[in-house]
């Protein structure tokens, strides 16, 4: 058949878009109007879950950092505190010390710090109702008398507890009224606060058949000064001050001390301690002259215990 003088019919068919819209068939239009509107929904979904899963994460951690503002800035004070002071002290600088602290632990003339005993914790003594220790050291000391009476000793209590206003008096009045200075004064009596007798654990015996010793160094020649070396130490008691003793204190055979517990033992024991590191931490500073004195006695010396008055005792 011929095809001369026909219409020739084009391969390319518009594109729906150009076409116009009554030359569209109507399901096709339809299927894509509703494709638009689904896509737009979509697209609202989509925002919408987005931004409720962004509210999700934004509001927990909106209350988290809310809570911590002042732990933070708390860190960054401490921090720049730290670093002010680390800048602030050389590295080579040696560690402060508390020179108030140093000075209350630190010997006193001689005398280390004691404090004292509370009132309810005293109790007298079976053979003087008027000297009082502490209430385990007075029931050893009741038990230690008793025992040397069994063995026809009789242990005579001189001194037990004394208050830090009865030391000031021994120490201060008895000084002005003699004229001494101080160094001199605290050769034969402890300072207020400084004496073994302000914790209720320390004691002056005597011999009963030997007055004439007490506070003496010839009470080392009674049997009572005897007895006690031997028997002591079964009621936890021990001298103070023996001959040539590490403190360096003049030898006193009448003053014993009650170690037989842990509160008595770290108040001697401790206290020497902390005296030493507190001698070690201060400046050097020379001693307060003291021409009366020799060397190495803190407290008593020899010749002042042979001529001093048997109405004081020192410690």
């Amino acid at each position: 058949m011929d095809d001369t003088g026909l219409p020739q019919i084009s391969d390319e068919l518009p594109e729906l878009s150009e076409l116009p819209a009554q030359d569209i068939p109507e399901a096709v239009r339809e299927g894509t109007g509703m494709s638009q509107q689904t896509a737009k929904r979509s697209s609202w979904l989509w925002g919408i879950g987005g931004l409720g899963l962004a509210v999700l994460i934004a509001v927990p951690l909106a209350l988290t950092l809310r809570s911590q503002p002042s732990a933070t800035s708390g860190e960054v004070t401490n921090s720049v505190s730290r670093t002010e002071s680390t800048s602030a002290s050389p590295a080579s600088s040696p560690p402060e010390v508390n020179a108030s602290t140093a000075a209350e632990s630190a010997p006193l003339l001689g005398h280390l710090p004691y404090e004292e005993a509370p009132a309810a914790e005293l109790e007298p003594l079976a053979l003087d109702k008027s000297i009082k220790l502490r209430q385990p050291a007075a029931k050893k000391f009741n038990q230690m008398a008793a025992a040397a009476a069994a063995d026809g000793i009789v242990l005579v209590p001189l001194s037990g507890f004394r208050s830090i206003a009865e030391q000031e008096s021994l120490f201060f009045d008895v000084k002005a009224e003699r004229g001494e200075v101080a160094a001199t004064r605290a050769a034969v009596s402890a300072p207020p606060g400084h004496s073994e007798h302000h914790t209720g654990y320390a004691i002056d015996i005597g011999d009963a058949d030997r007055p004439s010793t007490d506070l003496q160094v010839e009470f080392e020649n009674t049997e009572a000064f005897k007895w006690l070396q031997k028997n002591a130490a079964y009621y936890s008691f021990e001298l103070s001050f023996p001959k040539n003793n590490q403190d360096g204190v003049s030898y006193e055979p009448w003053h014993w001390r009650f170690v037989g517990d842990r509160q008595s033992l770290e108040t001697f024991y401790r206290a020497r301690t902390e005296g030493s590191r507190a001698v070690g931490e201060e400046a050097s500073a020379p001693a307060p002259a003291n021409p009366n004195q020799q060397p190495g006695s803190s407290e008593k010396s020899s010749s002042e215990a042979a001529k001093g008055s048997t109405s004081e005792s020192t410690r």
